[in-house]
Formats: structure tokens, sequence, C-alpha cells
């Protein structure tokens, strides 16, 4: 743990700010990927959104349990796929849109001197896409990804992580999610968290926090 949460502006506002990233700052539509997928696999439609949404090896692959090597094996031999890693990789991971007042948002407390960070369950393939399209994904002081610690949330390892690298605890946390069960786990350990459902409202929430947005 660091003491950063010590060397930033003192009063009852948080301290830190967290965002989750899909359907916070980025949207994203696994359709996309279904319709660019399916006419190279031997499964059918409902098979194959049930395997990309729900499906158990995406969670070993979001949970770091998979290399992107391995998910991509599982993938062809499940499935059939009879393409390239390359042409996989784009396929899968080209389905977000960015979401423009959130990552405003961001920016204006980036910009106001507020620390900014992602806490993600998310996969290798996503990152390497969102850093390469998405230039505002720069701009946080730090990234919690599910992937790289081998956990997801709403377990407290991601969490935990989190307080370790802002080197702040509690209300000193403003988080925003858009999983109620995310939420939850961030409420237990006292951060101030919110369940994302528009843009007025996170920001009307953030503002009640005593951020300046």
């Amino acid at each position: 743990m660091n003491d950063a949460c010590e060397d930033v502006r003192s009063g009852p506002e948080p301290r830190v700010v967290v965002f989750d990233l899909g359907k916070v700052l980025l949207d994203f539509d696994y359709g996309i990927a279904v319709r660019r997928l399916l006419p190279r696999m031997r499964l059918s439609l409902d098979q194959l959104q049930g395997y990309l949404t729900e499906g158990s090896v995406l969670g070993e692959y979001e949970s770091g349990q998979l290399t992107t090597a391995e998910f991509f094996e599982r993938a062809r031999v499940l499935t059939g796929y009879d393409g390239s890693m390359d042409s996989f990789d784009e396929a899968f991971a080209d389905i977000f849109s960015e979401i423009p007042p959130m990552v405003a948002l961001q920016a204006g407390l980036r910009k106001g001197g507020w620390r900014t960070y992602i806490l993600s369950n998310t996969n290798e393939l996503a990152i390497r896409h969102i850093r390469r399209r998405f230039p505002f994904f720069a701009g946080f002081d730090g990234y919690v990804l599910s992937y790289e610690h081998q956990a997801l949330k709403p377990g407290p390892r991601l969490y935990e992580v989190t307080e370790g690298m802002t080197g702040c605890r509690g209300s000193e946390l403003f988080y925003l999610d858009d999983r109620p069960e995310n939420v939850a786990a961030a409420r237990a350990r006292g951060w101030q968290a919110v369940v994302h459902e528009s843009y007025e409202a996170s920001r009307a929430a953030a503002r009640a926090a005593g951020l300046p947005v």
C-alpha cells in the first residue's frame, strides 16, 4: 500500500474516482462479434451468443486462467472456427463504442486534479483493442484489470488491489459501475459506490458526493 491519499486534496469529498469500463465509459455489443464470427463456426446463433456472454470459457479468460493463445485454441476447438488468430482478434474485440458524456466527465475530473482509475472485469484482447482505438483510455492514473490479477468482481481481490494502488480506503473512493452486485461489494468496503444507469444520474451522484462535475 502507498500513502498517496495523504497527498491529494482534503475535505469531505472523495479523493479518488474509480470507473468501471464496459457500459460506463464504453458501450459494447457482443452481437457485433456474433455476426462476424458465426459464418466461420459450426455453432447456432443461440449457442454462440451464450458462449460469448455466459460461457465459462470467457470467465476463465477474463479471470486470467487462460492466456489469449489458450482462449483462442479453446474457442477454435469448441466452435469449429476456421479463421486465423488475427481475424478472430478483430472480430471478437472490435465491439466497443465510446460514451462521450462519461468520457468527458472523467476528463473534467482529471483536469480538475482528481485522480481517476479503471476497475474492470475484462480480457487482454479487449484491452489491446481499446488501447489502440480509444485515446481517452490513456488518461487514467491506474488500471485494475481482472485478467492481470486472476480475479473477478464482485470478489474482494480487485477491490483490495484498487485500495492498494490508490492508497485510499472507504469513502475516499467514489466508484461507478453498471452492475449492482459490483457496487454492493464496493459499498461493503465503505466506498461511495453508485450503480451507473445514465450520465445524468451518475453526474448528479458525483456532484452530491462533492465532486466538481
